[in-house]
């Protein structure tokens, strides 16, 4: 099964279907609501997607129709919702485990952050560079 929740654990949620592919979102909206580069999200089923800790989320209208879901406690972004959808749009950052999806798209690269360069190759490191 396919698990996620917030910084402070206080939001959880459980994935019962499929995640769908990953679409990494470099519009303006993501990039303030996220404060990076883009947002990585994916489609998932409204009723596959259980949620626990409800009553620590607050929303956000970014846009007409569309709200974003967040912990009032430590702030993460859990989900999107537009309106009349049958899914939401989960941030995967919030994930707890691997969606099993694979990476599809950049989109609004029209919007991209100027000081970030999709193909570039820098070194990796697997903690932090000191």
């Amino acid at each position: 099964m396919i698990s996620g929740s917030c910084l402070c654990g206080r939001v959880k949620y459980d994935i019962t279907g499929k995640v769908g592919d990953i679409i990494h979102c470099h519009c303006r909206t993501c990039r303030k609501a996220h404060g990076a580069a883009f947002s990585s999200v994916a489609r998932v089923d409204d009723n596959d997607f259980n949620l626990k800790g409800a009553e620590h989320l607050n929303a956000f209208e970014s846009s007409p129709g569309k709200s974003r879901f967040f912990c009032s406690h430590c702030g993460t972004q859990v989900y999107a919702k537009r309106e009349n959808t049958p899914f939401i749009i989960l941030r995967l950052g919030s994930l707890d485990n691997d969606p099993q999806s694979q990476e599809k798209s950049h989109i609004w690269v029209s919007d991209k952050a100027s000081w970030y360069d999709i193909n570039k190759e820098l070194p990796v490191y697997e903690e932090y560079e000191s």
